[in-house]
């Protein structure tokens, strides 16, 4: 009887031991488990990206993408990819604020397009709701003549616009006539054009 009770406790003793041993080796399984799952969540943070899409965009040629891709380069941790043939481009970078910044030097280089982000756009430059004659415009993106085309488009859309004095690479230009500020605005941007208006 004594035999048997000091056997069931050194049985007892392995056998804590063994399950000791197994806690152990399943708390650090756990453990280290756990620490791979916030590797990973942290990861996949740290590498998302925000991404805008660009649509109805003017790129009628090899300068204008040249022109958008100088542009968003010149802005730190952003990047763009261009589809110029389908008009539109994807802006990048690792967060809302650098995106905003790129979208605000691609309307300053003349350019614009529908955003698919209501809260990230190109600025619009101030326009009033009354009427202009004989504007001065300027920044439009005006690199070859298919450009100046788009300008024609522009006074042809616009109720009280007559014509435009507007060249190839003209920094300024006069769209001639008595029309809508906002109209006019909204044709700049319907041709993927971006520009100030006096």
């Amino acid at each position: 009887m004594v035999q048997f009770a000091i056997f069931r406790t050194c049985h007892l003793k392995r056998l804590d031991n063994h399950l000791l041993r197994l806690m152990k080796k399943s708390t650090s399984f756990v453990s280290k488990l756990l620490a791979i799952v916030a590797i990973s969540v942290f990861a996949s943070v740290a590498t998302a990206e925000t991404k805008v899409k660009l649509s109805d965009v003017h790129l009628c040629c090899g300068a204008c993408q040249k022109g958008f891709e100088r542009a968003v380069s010149k802005v730190s941790g952003s990047s763009v990819q261009v589809d110029r043939k389908a008009g539109s481009v994807v802006v990048s970078a690792g967060d809302a604020a650098t995106v905003k910044k790129a979208l605000n030097a691609i309307g300053r280089a003349g350019y614009y397009g529908k955003s698919d982000n209501s809260k990230l756009q190109i600025a619009e430059g101030k326009v009033g709701n009354g009427r202009l004659n004989n504007a001065s415009v300027s920044g439009a993106h005006l690199c070859c003549g298919k450009c100046v085309k788009a300008i024609d488009e522009v006074v042809a859309s616009v109720n009280g616009a007559t014509g435009h004095d507007a060249k190839k690479g003209s920094k300024t230009f006069t769209i001639k006539g008595s029309y809508s500020a906002k109209e006019l605005a909204a044709a700049f941007h319907k041709q993927g054009l971006s520009a100030q208006i006096k």
